[in-house]
């Protein structure tokens, strides 16, 4: 029986020390991606450790490092604070919500204001009136002609 002689492959050769320090940095640096995007920094770190945790023992505990690390101090935490900050909101409301229930119910009214002066303008132009919106009807009248 003869054996054949495989070359590595990239995936399977080891890397140099210079290497394993910078995926290793990588690896702890991808809590900067959630600065971005909320998240996907423990994806990154994930995404290093699967890659490299045959190659490199070193960047495979690093990189899982970082990842239960994010995923406790970012993700974990976030949800803490994003918990109080509901709390607080909560507690805000009551007081503080009290005192703008007037306001929200006028504002409550913009839509019901708005659908009347709707019917009316149809009504008006139902009639052969040249209806105008106040401040939309100039302004929409010199763009279409202009």
């Amino acid at each position: 029986m003869s054996e054949q002689y495989s070359a590595p492959t990239p995936s399977s050769m080891p890397l140099n020390p210079s290497d394993e320090r910078t995926w290793a940095m990588l690896a702890h640096l991808s809590i900067l991606i959630n600065l971005v995007s909320g998240i996907l920094g423990p994806v990154a770190a994930l995404i290093i450790y699967l890659v490299y945790k045959d190659r490199s023992r070193y960047v495979a505990y690093q990189s899982l490092q970082s990842l239960i690390f994010q995923l406790i101090a970012w993700v974990g935490a976030g949800v803490i604070v994003g918990v109080s900050w509901a709390i607080v909101g909560v507690l805000s409301a009551v007081i503080v919500g009290i005192c703008l229930i007037p306001i929200a119910a006028i504002i409550s009214l913009l839509p019901l204001a708005a659908l009347v002066y709707g019917v009316v303008a149809g009504i008006k132009c139902s009639q052969g009136e040249d209806f105008r919106y106040w401040l939309v009807g100039d302004w929409v009248r010199s763009t279409y002609t202009g």
